[in-house]
């Protein structure tokens, strides 16, 4: 269960507004993983919970910035946020257990059916691929 005292009100109104019991749970246990795997507290960025934030700049001159790891208890799964692409993670994918996936978005429905391990080093390896500098791929070409 992540400290109290580390988790933001805005955070906890986030949590604890989950209505899906499974979802909450995840929820609480994604506050703990993402904590150690990123080194950051978490922040509220609209329907997400984000850890970090990274800069990206794409070869159309497109910049900005946007959480470097995240989630957000959807009513039907859990989405957790790969901007690296999930190709960057295929070997991990193959051993992390019952999940679907978007191009940038890992989508699960229940974390007591997947290896938190091998999902704690996919958050730690895409946080710091993100972080390492400023971040010029979109999800679609990472791991490319």
């Amino acid at each position: 269960m992540a400290d109290p005292a580390q988790v933001p009100p805005d955070v906890r109104e986030l949590v604890d507004a989950v209505e899906h019991p499974v979802r909450r749970r995840d929820a609480e246990t994604l506050l703990d993983l993402m904590s150690r795997a990123t080194g950051e507290t978490p922040h509220r960025d609209g329907s997400i919970v984000g850890f970090g934030r990274y800069r990206y700049e794409y070869a159309s001159g497109r910049s900005g910035d946007a959480v470097a790891a995240g989630f957000a208890p959807r009513k039907a799964r859990t989405v957790v946020y790969l901007m690296d692409g999930i190709d960057a993670h295929r070997e991990d994918l193959e051993r992390l257990g019952p999940h679907q996936h978007g191009v940038g978005c890992l989508y699960l429905k229940d974390l007591e059916r997947v290896d938190l391990a091998v999902l704690e080093r996919i958050v730690a390896d895409s946080y710091r691929t993100l972080t390492a500098g400023t971040y010029g791929l979109r999800a679609r070409e990472g791991g490319t």
